[in-house]
């Protein structure tokens, strides 16, 4: 009797080197190793396909998407403020695209998909339960817990824990729910909620506590049940968040800080917002400058100077750079790649939509937990990473990658 295709290893290798990605995300540039060489293993498969690759319609569609996302760079590039910077995010880029082929085409097996979801959810546990013990004790794999917020498996000197963590939420959902039903839904929902709250990220609450709305709705199935889930929810984040900020001096003073809000002076929402108002303010005069294709690709902190007001705190002191990005993507795709790359940006969205509408309901609960972390990621009202870093666009990538590969695997014989 043949094994279980995960454990043959000529099928698992594929599925090791995308969970490697995600594996090593926390351990600074390493992660991109495994990227590297699925890229490597796309451009094999591209060569040795290359006839018949784009009748594909799982590489069809990861390449209109990374043109989408690509092809606004490499546009904003002839007039970037910063060429060098631009021409290099634009050169470092293209791998994206043999890794998404080599995925899409190496992960076509349908079978392999729940193991996939559940190596995924299986990591993300891990980082959790580390995150649990340093919530006890201070300390996590990576060190002792900064001042500020909660740092886990990343370390105090890389505090993207939250973010994280809310973005990856739904594959622990998803694993939960498949194994346990509802109750599995509800302590995934628990033993995630207070690690989220404790990184102190405000984006990665709203990430969240939307990933949850729509489990929410999903396990609800009916108006009027999803309103008593959703209040039921609501009711468990108010009482983690009260259990949070009588007991950790950091999420008081995250608290203290979003209040200020409520004073209603600019200054104040400014300083609630840790100066994302001045920020955008600024980026809003870059794209009014530059309407067209933007600063260029990764350009925005040699602009930031130009535009910034007298005094702005996040000028360095030589006065050559600024904010590292615009914190929101709408306003980091313009102030960047300018009109021409909203519009890229806008139509990648309309293809990845339409590919979800046309799969079928298989292919949606495959894709289900990549598709909302997808979504919570890329929640316009919100403040964001750069989509256009070699970190964060790495993570936006794996799940596209994903995404695409989910909604066309296939039954392959013999499995």
């Amino acid at each position: 009797m043949a094994s279980p295709a995960f454990f043959r290893w000529a099928e698992a290798w594929p599925a090791l080197i995308a969970l490697a990605v995600l594996a090593l995300l926390p351990i600074g540039r390493v992660f991109e190793a495994p990227l590297d060489v699925g890229a490597i293993a796309g451009l094999v498969l591209f060569w040795k396909l290359r006839t018949t690759l784009f009748r594909d319609r799982a590489v069809a569609l990861a390449a209109v998407l990374f043109a989408c996302y690509w092809f606004p760079t490499l546009i904003s590039a002839p007039t970037a403020v910063e060429p060098g910077k631009t021409w290099w995010t634009v050169g470092t880029l293209l791998r994206f695209l043999p890794f998404a082929v080599f995925v899409a085409l190496a992960l076509r097996d349908e079978a392999i998909w729940p193991r996939i979801i559940a190596g995924a959810a299986a990591l993300v546990v891990l980082w959790l339960l580390d995150a649990w013990v340093q919530i006890l004790t201070g300390y996590s794999l990576a060190g002792a817990m900064s001042s500020e917020r909660l740092s886990g498996v990343f370390g105090a000197d890389n505090l993207k824990l939250g973010p994280v963590l809310a973005v990856l939420s739904p594959f622990v959902f998803v694993a939960a729910q498949e194994r346990w039903g509802l109750r599995g839904l509800i302590v995934a929902f628990v033993f995630q909620l207070m690690p989220v709250l404790l990184a102190g990220s405000r984006a990665a609450w709203l990430m969240y506590g939307l990933v949850c709305l729509v489990f929410a709705w999903r396990a609800a199935r009916s108006p009027l049940r999803f309103i008593g889930f959703a209040a039921a929810t609501l009711c468990v984040i108010v009482a983690a968040g009260l259990v949070a900020w009588r007991t950790s001096p950091a999420f008081d003073a995250r608290m203290h800080r979003t209040l200020l809000a409520l004073q209603g002076s600019e200054q104040a929402v400014d300083e609630a917002g840790a100066g994302r108002i001045r920020i955008w303010t600024t980026a809003g005069r870059m794209i009014r400058t530059h309407p067209i294709v933007g600063v260029g690709a990764r350009g925005f902190r040699y602009a930031y100077p130009a535009y910034a007001d007298p005094g702005d705190t996040f000028v360095n002191a030589n006065g050559e750079q600024g904010a590292d990005h615009a914190h929101q993507i709408i306003l980091e795709v313009l102030s960047e790649t300018g009109a021409v790359g909203l519009l890229f940006w806008v139509a990648g969205v309309a293809f990845a939509i339409r590919a979800w509408r046309r799969a079928d309901a298989l292919a949606r609960e495959r894709a289900l937990a990549p598709a909302i972390a997808l979504v919570a990621m890329c929640f316009p009202i919100n403040t964001h990473l750069a989509f256009y870093s070699a970190w964060w666009g790495l993570l936006f990538w794996w799940l596209l990658s994903l995404y695409v590969a989910a909604l066309f695997a296939e039954r392959v014989d013999g499995a």
